[in-house]
C-alpha cells in the first residue's frame, strides 16, 4: 500500500469516527482498526528488510576489498571475511522477518502487541487511539507528533531568563563605601528579564552577542536616622523628626542591556544538526545598558506613641528619567559574578554627586 493510499484510508477511517462525535465509540472497534493498521505496517517492513541488509553487506564487502587493495589482509582472509559477512546478513534477514512474523501473529491472535496507544504509520505521521479498559470513550488522532519536528541544523541564537541579585549602593564623590549614608548589608538589587544570545561569526562560537531587556529594582537602606527630602527639586539627606526603625529608597528601571560575550566552547556534532556548548567553560561579558526609570518610592517605618507607622512617598524625588551605564560578568559555570554601574547621576539635582553601583550573582549562564 503506497503512502497516498494509506493516507486516504486513514482519512476515511477518521471521517467515519467523526460522524459519531456525540456517541460513545466501542473500544473493540477502535482496537480492531488499530490492529489492522499495525499489521499492514509490519508487512510493509518485511519487504524492505532484505534490501536493507543487502546494502549493509555491500558496504562491508567494499571495506574488505579496500583492505585487500592496501594489502592489509590476504586474499584468503578477505574471502573468509566476505563469507562471514554474507552469513551474518542471511541470519539478520531471517531473525528480523521472524520477529515481525511473531508480532503479526500476536496481533492477529490477541488484538494487541506492545503499546496500543500510539503507532507510527508513515514518516512524520502518527495514528493515536485513546481509551482504556475502564472507559468506553476513545478518540483517534492523525497528524505530526510534536516530538518529530525537525531540529534546526544550525541554531545561532538561543534565549535565557535573566535573574540576578546582590548588593547595591552608590559611589559618592570624595567618599568611600564605608562612609556611605546607605547600609551595605541592607541595600540590594534584583534584576529579572529576558535575553537572546547570538553567535557573531559563522564558523566559531568564541564571540557572542547577548542582548535583551530587564527590570531592575535598586534599593538603598538609609542609615543614621536620615531620610531623603525634596526641597524645590534639590534632593538631600536630612535627620528624621523622630526615631525611625527603617528608611528605604527604591527605584524601578526598565533597561535594554547588551554585552559582548566571549570564551571557549565545545562543538557538538550530530547526524542532522550541530550545536556549540559553553557549559563549564569560562565566559566573560562586557557591555552596558540604557533605559528609563519607571518609578521611585521612599518608605519610612517608625513608631508614634508605641504604634507602628509607615510613611510612603511615591515618585516625589527627581530621579533621572534616562538610565544608562556599564556592566559585565564572568562565569565558569551556570552562575556568574555580575556588576553594573549607572553612569547617570541618581538624581537630577543632588547636593552630592552619587551614582548607583551593584555587585551580585547572575543566573542566566548556560
Amino acid at each position: 500500500m503506497n503512502t497516498i493510499t494509506k493516507v486516504v484510508a486513514y482519512v476515511i477511517l477518521i471521517t467515519l469516527f467523526g460522524k459519531l462525535q456525540a456517541q460513545t465509540i466501542p473500544l473493540d472497534s477502535i482496537r480492531s482498526a488499530e490492529v489492522s493498521v499495525k499489521i499492514q505496517h509490519l508487512k510493509q517492513q518485511k519487504s524492505t528488510i532484505e534490501e536493507e541488509e543487502r546494502e549493509i553487506l555491500k558496504g562491508k564487502i567494499a571495506k574488505i576489498n579496500k583492505q585487500l587493495d592496501l594489502k592489509e589482509i590476504t586474499a584468503e582472509t578477505a574471502e573468509t571475511l566476505k563469507k562471514e559477512a554474507a552469513k551474518v546478513a542471511v541470519l539478520n534477514i531471517e531473525n528480523r522477518i521472524d520477529i515481525l512474523n511473531k508480532r503479526i501473529a500476536l496481533l492477529e491472535r490477541n488484538g494487541y502487541g506492545g503499546d496500543h496507544s500510539v503507532e507510527t504509520i508513515d514518516e512524520g505521521y502518527t495514528l493515536r487511539i485513546g481509551g482504556n479498559e475502564e472507559i468506553s470513550d476513545s478518540f483517534i488522532y492523525l497528524g505530526k507528533p510534536s516530538g518529530d519536528e525537525n531540529r534546526k541544523y544550525d541554531k545561532r541564537t538561543s534565549t535565557d531568563i535573566v535573574f540576578a541579585f546582590g548588593f547595591n549602593n552608590t559611589l559618592i564623590e570624595g567618599e568611600s563605601l564605608s562612609d556611605s549614608p546607605y547600609k551595605i548589608g541592607g541595600s540590594g538589587f534584583i534584576e529579572l528579564g529576558y535575553a537572546w544570545k547570538t553567535r557573531i561569526f559563522e564558523n566559531t562560537n568564541f564571540w557572542r552577542l547577548k542582548y535583551g531587556f530587564s527590570f531592575q529594582w535598586n534599593k538603598l537602606n538609609i542609615k543614621n536616622n536620615k531620610y531623603l527630602v525634596n526641597t524645590d527639586g534639590v534632593i538631600a539627606l536630612q535627620e528624621y523628626p523622630t526615631d525611625v526603625n527603617k528608611v528605604k529608597f527604591r527605584t524601578t528601571n526598565l533597561v535594554f542591556p547588551m554585552h559582548l560575550e566571549f570564551g571557549p566552547s565545545t562543538k557538538i556534532e550530530k547526524e542532522n544538526y550541530f550545536r556549540y556548548s559553553t557549559r563549564e567553560h569560562l565566559k566573560i561579558g562586557l557591555g552596558g545598558y540604557a533605559g528609563v526609570n519607571l518609578g521611585n518610592m521612599q518608605k519610612v517605618k517608625y513608631k508614634d506613641n508605641g504604634k507602628r507607622e509607615k510613611d510612603k512617598q511615591r515618585n516625589k524625588f527627581e530621579v533621572n528619567e534616562f538610565v544608562y551605564g556599564v556592566s559585565g560578568y564572568i562565569s565558569l559555570g551556570g552562575v556568574a559574578l555580575y556588576a553594573k554601574y549607572d553612569l547617570n547621576p541618581l538624581f537630577n539635582n543632588q547636593t552630592v554627586d552619587q551614582n548607583n553601583i551593584s555587585v551580585g550573582l547572575r543566573f542566566d549562564m548556560d
